[in-house]
């Protein structure tokens, strides 16, 4: 750690309100203790009240809480901004060494008994995720620098209908992070308006020397979940898709992201979802199909008949 980094921490140290030694000093920040000497004649040579008792119990202390800082963080925040910490690096997040840092001076300008209590809750809470690539940390980290400064970038774009990457300009207005992936919302050049990207299918990034202006009432959150999941409320042509089962595999299907957004009614053994008949032949039958026996389709009869046909698919291809 800097010099300038190590007498920061002495002070917090300090500022606490425990006494302490030249020995606990040196092993906290992992220093030789005739350093620990040196950073405190440093200090009290700019003019900080440190106050030097010898003897059995003597050590170092501040004189009246001499720093002021104008944000301090209680026992509660802190334990927050560290959970915090553990959901951010398990997605993925891209400055996570920085985060790292962050919680690590946060932990060492806590007094013994905070620390103490920090470490014993995050000892108990963990946060399992499924692992990205970590190629795309540096793709996040640019993206991130491009939509606070708002800069376009050109990008190397790869999807599953192209058999080559495309090259285009992109105005980054918003990341988002969904069901374990990472999407940038942006205003696509060569589409001539706004879309969302998966940031692992960006397989190049680059900066332009384009600066854009990104409108405030703009929102990336809500332009992602929009195009997600459409607003079906008085359109036409809806079906009902009626499924009756066990309690727990109901609940499971109205919980689900996509169809518990057309969740119309529920009852202890039924689920009525008001759904476009596309999406009842495409997307439900092979979702449906990992329930099992624990739910049963009772509407529309052509998803049962899709249902018959897609096992029957499978069938033939194992047998083959």
């Amino acid at each position: 750690m800097p010099k300038n980094d190590n007498m920061l921490a002495i002070l917090w140290m300090l500022n606490s309100g425990v006494k302490m030694t030249a020995k606990q000093i040196s092993e906290k920040l992992e220093i030789n203790i005739r350093t620990v000497y040196r950073y405190i004649d440093a200090l009290s040579a700019s003019g900080v009240p440190i106050i030097s008792d010898t003897g059995h119990n003597g050590g170092y202390s501040l004189l009246n809480n001499f720093i002021r800082a104008p944000l301090l963080f209680d026992i509660e925040e802190k334990k927050a901004l560290l959970h915090a910490a553990v959901f951010a690096k398990e997605a993925g997040y891209p400055l996570s060494e920085a985060l790292g840092n962050a919680t690590s001076k946060l932990k060492m300008y806590s007094n013994q008994e905070q620390e103490s209590v920090l470490s014993h809750h995050l000892a108990g809470f963990e946060v399992i995720n499924r692992r990205g690539d970590p190629s795309i940390q540096p793709v996040l980290a640019e993206l991130e620098q491009a939509v606070a400064n708002e800069f376009s970038v050109e990008i190397d774009y790869h999807t599953r209908r192209d058999d080559q990457p495309k090259t285009r300009v992109i105005d980054p207005y918003g990341m988002v992070y969904w069901n374990n992936k990472w999407y940038i919302v942006a205003f696509c050049h060569l589409r001539n308006e706004i879309r969302s990207f998966r940031v692992e299918r960006i397989l190049q990034i680059k900066r332009t020397q384009n600066i854009f202006k990104r409108s405030e009432a703009f929102l990336a959150r809500e332009f992602f979940l929009r195009n997600l999941l459409p607003d079906l409320v008085g359109k036409d042509g809806l079906i009902a898709l009626i499924i009756e089962g066990r309690s727990e595999a109901l609940d499971d299907l109205c919980l689900h992201w996509f169809l518990g957004h057309h969740l119309k009614e529920r009852t202890s053994n039924q689920a009525i979802f008001l759904l476009e008949e596309k999406s009842i032949h495409t997307y439900v039958p092979n979702f449906l199909l990992s329930y099992g026996k624990s739910i049963q389709v009772i509407e529309p009869q052509s998803l049962k008949e899709k249902l018959v046909g897609v096992v029957s698919e499978l069938m033939e291809y194992y047998q083959l």
